[in-house]
This record gives C-alpha cells, structure tokens and sequence, in this order.
C-alpha cells in the first residue's frame, strides 16, 4: 500500500467544533439513553435472569432452578384459565377494534366542516386515564342504575348483568376498550388522507360506485396501515390488564382472570418472582410468534402501491 492509498484510508478528523458539537448532542441525550437502559433494557434482563431462578424478594439471593418455572405453569390450570381468558379477550377485541376505527375514520373523512368536532370527540377518550375511564364505566355498565340498561330498557330489551355476569364480563372489557380506539382512529385517517383523489376520480370516470370505490380502492390501499394497527391492537390485548384490575380484580369466577393479572397476584401478591418473569417471557413469547405469523401471512394480503 502506497503513502497516498493510506492517507486516502485513513478516516478524516473532526474539527474541535464538530466534537464540540457531537458532544453537546450526546450530553443533551444522556438522560433519555440512561433512562432507557436503567428502567427498560435493565428490567427486561434482570426479568429473563429471574424467570429460571426461585426467588421471592425476601431471599437474600435468586436460587436457579433450570426451567422448572415454565415447567410449573404448564401444569398449573389457572395458567390455562388466564390463557384461555387473554385468547378469547384477544380474538374478541382485535377484529372489532380495528373495524369500529376503520368506520369511524371513514365517516370523519367525509363529514366536511365538523371533521375537526368529531376527530376531537372520537380520539379524546383514548387520552382519558386508565382509571377514570374504569370509574366511569363502573356507573355505566351498573345492571341497575347503568346508563347502558337503561338505554336498552327504552328499546324493550332487558341489560344483561355485564361486570357480574361470567358471560359479559370479558365483552364488556371489550366494549369499554372500544370507546378508546383513538390512537387506531388517527392512523386510520392519515392513511385515508394520503391516497391519491386521482384513484378516485379515474374511478368515477370509469362509472365506479361509491361502494366499488371502497372495496377496489380504499380497502387495498389502506391494508398497510391495517397490518400495522392489527400489530399494535395485538400487542395491547394480550397485555390487557389495568381494566381488569381496577373493574373486576379478574372476576367474576375469574371469567376476567387475565395473563397480565397471572403476573401481579404471582410476582407481587405471593411474591414468586421467578415464577412471574416466566409467565412474562411466555406472554412475551406469544406476543412474538402472533405478530410473526401477521406478517408471514400479509404477504398475500397487504397491497403497497410501489408494488412490493
């Protein structure tokens, strides 16, 4: 290697106002990077280190025990109870929280001068604390005094017993968790907002129906923003947790008895860490392997415009 190949390798210094700059940038950041790493990268280690030890906070130090943790919820049946509560939760709440935004979207999208009053009014109850919006649908779904029953009283139909009934409980979860489908909502709209009019109007050309506009241009342009918010939803219900608690503390007869509600009684109530981490490395592990198979199958079913 010649003397001018090495200096044209060799990488250019910085000036003393560019290292001044990068190190006034990485001072401003530190807290954010420190924070990041101390209260999420550092529990998510210390739970996987816990998840294959015995250890109940009062221990002088976590005992290892192999996999003995993930072994013990296998044959634990309440670990099925709450799985089988988290699934049915999940399955409920994903195709109706996506198609209630997906509509409510398209409406605003066309309601002219009041879309700002609507968007407003759809999106502000997602930013409501966790537990007012639990308080005040306590009042609402009441079987006496709920604002519900007696809605459905004035049409002749009688309210079921929602919270204490084994059968609503988990719908009305749902139900409650729909009304904050804000964040879906926003997304939806800006990705009804970035197609083209000119799809439209070609379509109008062609003699198109309002009706073959949507399902022939909307739908398929719009099935990227969908993936993303079926991954999103996903991720949320599996780890439903605080509605559950506040509401119904996983009643009645633990028809509400989630996985995330498996974790506190276990890590905070018994005070089995080890054996908590480790059902939280399955809930991590299913929340893996459902948003996996999304997007193994949107490949036949998510249209991108550049044509991938």
């Amino acid at each position: 290697m010649t003397a001018t190949a090495a200096v044209a390798l060799r990488r250019p210094r910085l000036s003393r106002a560019r290292r001044r700059e990068a190190l006034l940038g990485l001072a401003f950041t530190a807290p954010v990077i420190l924070g990041f790493v101390i209260f999420n990268i550092g529990p998510i280690l210390a739970s996987l280190g816990l998840a294959f030890t015995d250890y109940n906070i009062l221990s002088a130090r976590p005992s290892f025990v192999g996999l003995r943790n993930f072994s013990s919820a296998m044959q634990d049946d309440l670990f099925y109870r709450s799985l089988h509560n988290t699934l049915y939760y999940t399955a409920l709440r994903i195709p109706l929280s996506i198609a209630v935004a997906f509509s409510l979207a398209n409406l605003v999208r066309g309601a002219g001068a009041a879309s700002t009053l609507y968007r407003s009014a759809i999106y502000v109850p997602s930013i409501v604390p966790s537990v007012g919006t639990a308080v005040v649908w306590l009042i609402v779904l009441n079987p006496q005094i709920g604002l519900l029953n007696r809605g459905l009283a004035l049409i002749g139909i009688e309210g079921p017993g929602w919270l204490v009934s084994p059968s609503w409980a988990k719908p009305a979860i749902v139900l409650m968790n729909l009304w904050q489908t804000g964040g879906s909502f926003v997304i939806f709209l800006a990705g009804l907002q970035d197609i083209p009019r000119d799809c439209y109007e070609a379509a109008n050309v062609d003699g198109a129906t309002r009706w073959h506009s949507f399902w022939h241009i909307t739908v398929p342009l719009m099935t990227p923003v969908v993936l993303f918010n079926l991954i999103m939803e996903s991720i949320y219900a599996f780890q439903v947790f605080e509605s559950a608690f506040i509401m119904t503390g996983g009643g009645p007869l633990r028809a509400t008895y989630f996985m995330a509600l498996y974790v506190y009684d276990n890590g905070f109530k018994f005070l089995k860490m080890g054996y908590a981490s480790a059902i939280s490395w399955i809930m991590f592990g299913m929340i893996m392997v459902f948003t996996a198979m999304l997007l193994r199958s949107s490949r036949s079913w998510v249209f991108y415009g550049g044509g991938k």
